[in-house]
């Protein structure tokens, strides 16, 4: 395992409470290309606040992704509609959910295609896991459909699947509220302030 790359994600892990989802996450992190480290969350910044532009930005887009997730999941009035290993999947998907933003091999632009290309990369290191049939199936099906209503591509054509349950419509929720302009989080260095 890539210990830089888990260690990027070290507070973001913790939130994570089964032992056996934390293990699997750093595998699957430490399979995420190295441009994922390195990259702005946006290449043209259209779509996302300051802190996500920039170096990093991708990390620091993921971070506050994974912490929104986290708040919103400790309240109980949101959060007792999941089970705790829901919840930490649900967090995995965050993690992983813009993993292969610019695709397998970096490519100039962000893959209108990459939930798709982050679900192909999870189930082809599916021996790798100790997650089953079942989990590798919900986190999938989470990150798959992370854009929300915007599941065509710039041609017209119906690539991407809306989400249609709870846990879709909650990854959905908390990737859209990172990428809103109105909400800057603080950061030193790539770690959320406070």
């Amino acid at each position: 395992m890539n210990e830089t790359k888990i260690n990027t994600f070290t507070r973001e892990i913790n939130y994570i409470k089964g032992e056996r989802y934390r293990e699997n996450i750093k595998k699957l992190i430490s399979y995420l290309p190295d441009y994922f480290f390195e990259i702005p969350a946006s290449s043209t910044g259209k779509y996302h606040p300051r802190y996500a532009l920039g170096e990093g930005g991708l990390v620091r887009h993921t971070k506050v992704a994974v912490r929104i997730a986290y708040e919103l999941l400790q309240d109980e009035s949101i959060g007792y509609q999941f089970k705790p290993e829901e919840k930490d999947i649900i967090l995995m998907a965050l993690l992983l959910h813009d993993g292969l933003k610019c695709g397998i091999e970096k490519e100039r632009y962000t893959r209108f295609d990459h939930p798709l290309l982050v679900c192909e990369m999870i189930e082809s290191h599916q021996n790798d896991l100790t997650l089953t049939e079942h989990e590798i199936k919900a986190l999938t099906n989470m990150i798959s459909t992370h854009m929300g209503p915007w599941t065509k591509d710039y041609q017209g054509n119906e690539v991407l699947k809306a989400p249609s349950n709870k846990y879709q419509r909650f990854v959905h929720m908390c990737d859209f509220l990172a990428s809103k302009k109105f909400l800057e989080v603080p950061f030193d260095k790539n770690e959320i302030i406070g």
